[in-house]
């Protein structure tokens, strides 16, 4: 055994068997995959045998000592490729992408997110690799120079891939449809694993770019016919009763419907907005069963859909990837339409998630960024302009918009890691010990106040009563890694039925003249946020391509997809592979073919959806004969002292 260990072939063995040991181990400590059932538990535990064997079998094919460093390199770089998934995945519950990794340009204002993520036993993954350098330097002087026979390294790649391909075939057979229906990356990894599934995403990814080279215009026809079919009918009472009226969309950064009505140590954490959604007599209905239906995109996904009513896409940010498509969003439609002007307002860089960019292309005529607000150090913290500052600053900017307008607010302390400066803490942490969960709440009451202040200032100018104003949560703020404590803070055991559960985010609207709902019960997503904003507007939404449909219409269809296939309807869930009912939350065993119906259609929608963004269909589409395609030269975020350059000379003098 000493002298096999000591030949190249030796040293493979053990850096194979330590990297197997290891990425499995990471599986099973790091990652919450769902494993169910003897079968799925030994392909967990197999699939990186045949990563290891191919990918560590290449470097066996270098001549003399440099197989072993090519060993060790490649060992490294499998290393890092899973350290990062680790990283990404204990916030995002959700593996690296190649669309992902393309959005570069969010790098630089994540470090804190990062730091926070790492944990002293991450050390640990690299314990084998240092095991192997040692290793080599004792055992590399027994090597040949001469290269090793080709028919032993040979032999070890095709022993991978016989395994890849029992693994693909036993996976196939527990899964079927596995690589066709992949909406849901931890199936990929669980079955075929973390390296597989990343050449699976690389060749993925090089089809979808070339969707829209062989896209044509009847590829929009089916869009249009399927969108056409699943339109509802405006409610009567709402129909355009906000035509002409401002309208103020503040987005809640991470913030889940849990936190409204939640006492911690008996303390309301937000009664402001317990306030609104209780006292009818502020004007506001509020869906307590509205879900975020982001991917990878997160925040940039809530933008899109409920300002497109397109689902963001499976991987990566569509603003990032797809920032050049032809887009027909709500901004453009209502300059149009009713003449009104839009901002958005965000204390970050104009540049994260592409905003400056693709915001011309849904026509938004004034970006408020970082550069027009006073980011000193006592101001920021985490990811940008703290809340109460930002809603301050943006105030002589909203006062000057021309009316009618579209204002989107964009909140950024309610942010993980939930940092928080001592002197704006209102409220004590949880105790769960799990730092994230714990500040929470913290920088929950602080936006809670922030909203106050803000609505006390839109009063004071004017602004309030005669507005519209809608209030949504972007996406979750606590992810399935942090189920020990959400265990403490709701009482109950988080299973992936109460994980989809706590997907819901608020959704509450006031519209002048109308009177408040109260709690409204529907089953909604933010994929109906736009025909429903349309039709109070007076706009029929018929006429563009939109999945979603009106809330508050009669006809409005009451099932929410999410973008990994999972769905919610009012009487049953579908999560994970299964069915449950929502009020005994058991798993139904036998699913009608109402359900299986139900299930086909969500997957038709995010395929249709796809369909569009990926071929930028809507090019090919023209709602209606007043219609004109967003001109990108017309918009220009600089900063408040910068000139547009794409503006001729007549119109700066004018």
């Amino acid at each position: 055994m000493k002298k096999f260990l000591s030949t190249k072939m030796g040293f493979f063995a053990v850096a194979l068997v330590l990297f197997w040991i290891k990425t499995y181990a990471i599986y099973k400590t790091e990652f919450s995959l769902g494993v169910s059932g003897a079968m799925q538990e030994f392909l967990l535990f197999l699939n990186p045998l045949s990563s290891g064997l191919i990918f560590l079998g290449l470097a066996l094919f270098a001549k003399g000592r440099r197989a072993g460093i090519w060993i060790i390199i490649v060992d490294t770089i499998l290393t890092f490729i899973l350290y990062a998934n680790v990283v990404f995945y204990r916030f995002n519950s959700d593996f690296i992408t190649i669309p992902t990794m393309m959005q570069t340009d969010n790098f630089g204002s994540i470090g804190g997110s990062i730091a926070d993520l790492a944990q002293m036993h991450d050390l640990l993954y690299a314990v084998d690799i240092l095991f192997l350098i040692v290793l080599f330097t004792f055992v590399r002087k027994s090597w040949t120079v001469s290269r090793m026979q080709l028919r032993k390294p040979f032999m070890v790649l095709a022993t991978g891939v016989l395994v890849f391909t029992i693994n693909l075939g036993l996976a196939e057979a527990d899964r079927p449809q596995l690589l066709e229906r992949t909406f849901d990356r931890n199936y990929l990894v669980k079955y075929l694993g973390a390296f597989n599934f990343t050449i699976y995403d690389a060749i993925q990814s090089a089809k979808t770019s070339t969707r829209r080279v062989l896209a044509d215009s009847n590829d929009i026809t089916k869009v249009e016919e399927y969108t056409d079919a699943k339109y509802a009918e405006p409610n009567e009472k709402y129909f355009g009763k906000g035509e002409g009226k401002n309208i103020i969309k503040i987005h809640l950064e991470s913030f889940q419907s849990f936190l409204i009505d939640y006492k911690l140590n008996g303390e309301e954490v937000t009664p402001f907005l317990n306030d609104l959604v209780h006292d009818q007599e502020k004007g506001f209905t509020y869906f307590d069963n509205f879900f975020h239906q982001t991917e990878q995109g997160k925040t940039a996904d809530a933008e899109l859909i409920t300002d497109t009513s397109l689902y963001g896409l499976p991987q990566g940010s569509a603003f990032v990837t797809k920032g050049n498509n032809t887009y027909q969003g709500l901004p453009a439609i209502l300059e149009q339409q009713q003449g009104y002007t839009s901002s958005v307002f965000h204390g970050d860089g104009k540049s994260f998630w592409n905003r400056d960019e693709v915001y011309k292309h849904l026509g938004i005529n004034e970006f408020y960024h970082e550069d027009y607000y006073d980011m000193s150090e006592e101001n920021v913290i985490n990811y940008g302009l703290k809340d109460k500052p930002f809603f301050e600053q943006s105030m002589p900017y909203l006062e000057d918009m021309e009316q009618p307008f579209y204002a989107h607010m964009m909140t950024l302390t309610h942010h993980h890691p939930y940092l928080i400066d001592e002197e704006d803490a209102s409220i004590e942490p949880a105790e769960t010990g799990d730092g994230s969960v714990d500040r929470y709440f913290q920088t929950a009451r602080y936006l809670d106040e922030s909203l106050e202040q803000f609505f006390n200032d839109l009063k004071e100018k004017g602004l309030y009563e005669d507005s519209i104003i809608m209030i949504y949560g972007d996406h979750y703020g606590i992810s399935d890694n942090h189920n020990r404590a959400m265990k403490e803070i709701t009482g109950e055991e988080i299973t992936p039925l109460k994980n989809a559960e706590l997907q819901r985010v608020p959704f509450m609207i006031k519209v002048p003249g109308v009177e408040s709902e109260g709690i409204n019960h529907e089953y909604t997503g933010q994929i109906d946020v736009m025909p429903t904003l349309l039709h109070i507007l007076g706009i029929d939404a018929s006429n563009y391509i939109q999945f979603g449909t009106d809330m508050f219409s009669e006809d409005h269809k009451e099932f929410v997809p999410f973008r990994n296939g999972n769905f919610m309807t009012d009487e049953y869930s579908y999560v994970d592979g299964k069915y449950y009912d929502n009020e005994t939350k058991e798993v139904i065993k036998e699913p009608t073919e109402e359900m299986k119906k139900m299930e086909d259609q969500v997957v038709k929608e995010l395929e249709l959806s796809d369909e569009v963004l990926y071929g930028d269909l809507l090019r090919f589409y023209t709602p209606n004969e007043e219609w004109e395609p967003v001109d990108t030269d017309n918009y220009f975020y600089g900063g408040p002292d910068e000139e547009n350059p794409n503006q001729d000379q007549e119109t700066k003098e004018e």
